[in-house]
């Protein structure tokens, strides 16, 4: 979706995010991610160089670094962020109603379920412990601006394009 949406909207650019976890084949530092060290990840958390940021149960850490996203808006860009729900939740006490918070919601836990084991990614335990944050992450879908169930991929980007129109004002 997210690709479509920056093909569909030339306002909207894509927000890079910060990690721990090392570049996999073909990704490149401050294209696909900034790649840090915790300690340096740790720093910019201390010196609040964060909009937002997690660190999963693998030890992992993400966030999205502030200055990447200012420096975007200042050039008159919407910027899309591809984030865990504590941290939507963030970035819109931070920026109100200049920012739309959109939930994607799956139509069923057993649906997702399936999804998940379909795509071959997940082993036992991982399959877990997404499902169990996907149930939680569920309880916060009303604190959200617009809530979009993807049942059928074609409908929610539809549904979700229509949303950010009226949002940019397009």
């Amino acid at each position: 979706m997210t690709k479509r949406l920056l093909r569909d909207f030339s306002v909207i650019k894509f927000s890079v995010s910060a990690t721990t976890r090392p570049p996999r084949s073909g990704e490149e530092h401050g294209v696909h991610y900034f790649f840090l060290s915790e300690k340096e990840f740790r720093d910019k958390i201390d010196s609040g160089a964060f909009l937002e940021w997690e660190e999963f149960y693998n030890g992992t850490l993400y966030g999205t670094l502030r200055e990447s996203v200012e420096n975007e808006l200042k050039k008159g860009y919407f910027i899309l962020l591809d984030v865990d729900v504590l941290g939507a939740l963030n970035v819109k006490k931070m920026y109100g109603d200049e920012a739309l918070s959109l939930f994607i919601a799956p139509p069923s836990i057993d649906i997702l379920k399936d999804r998940l084991i379909s795509r071959g990614t997940e082993n036992e335990d991982s399959l877990k412990v997404r499902l169990g944050r996907a149930v939680e992450e569920i309880d916060f879908a009303q604190k959200f601006d617009e809530v979009v169930v993807n049942d059928d991929l074609e409908t929610a980007y539809n549904e979700i394009k229509q949303i950010i129109k009226t949002f940019i004002n397009e």
